[in-house]
């Protein structure tokens, strides 16, 4: 059975995409790294749980093939802000937030040196 389970992820790995615009934040790269951390022998591995292995794969191809977006459509594909699908993912992108953390750098190292400040005078008293 351990080789049957071994094959459904394998065959869910090779189906799931990976977002180039996440790297090293992609669930489809986290799943593949799991799969391998966890199929070690590949399909002679032992599975101390297996009832727990099959609600997780079944839990991974519901979120895979959007069973829940299916069974409970939108009306709109935008967020409660107007935000579309595509705004989201180019938010999202790794890219966009390493622009977006060195624009903050400045005031987070403001922030910084102002609560150190207060806390280095909290402990001269």
């Amino acid at each position: 059975m351990a080789a049957t389970r071994y094959r459904r992820f394998l065959k869910l790995c090779e189906e799931w995409p990976v977002e180039e615009t996440k790297r090293q934040r992609d669930l489809g790269v986290f799943l593949r790294q799991r799969v391998a951390h966890a199929f070690r022998e590949g399909e002679n591995t032992h599975i101390a749980d297996p009832s727990a292995c099959d609600q997780m794969y079944e839990s991974l191809v519901r979120i895979h093939t959007n069973y829940y977006k299916n069974k409970y459509p939108r009306l709109k594909d935008t967020t409660f802000t107007g935000v579309t699908v595509e705004d989201c993912k180019m938010i999202l992108a790794t890219d966009i937030l390493k622009q977006m953390e060195e624009m903050k750098k400045g005031t987070w190292r403001k922030l910084r040196e102002r609560f150190y400040a207060k806390k280095s005078e909290e402990d001269s008293k």
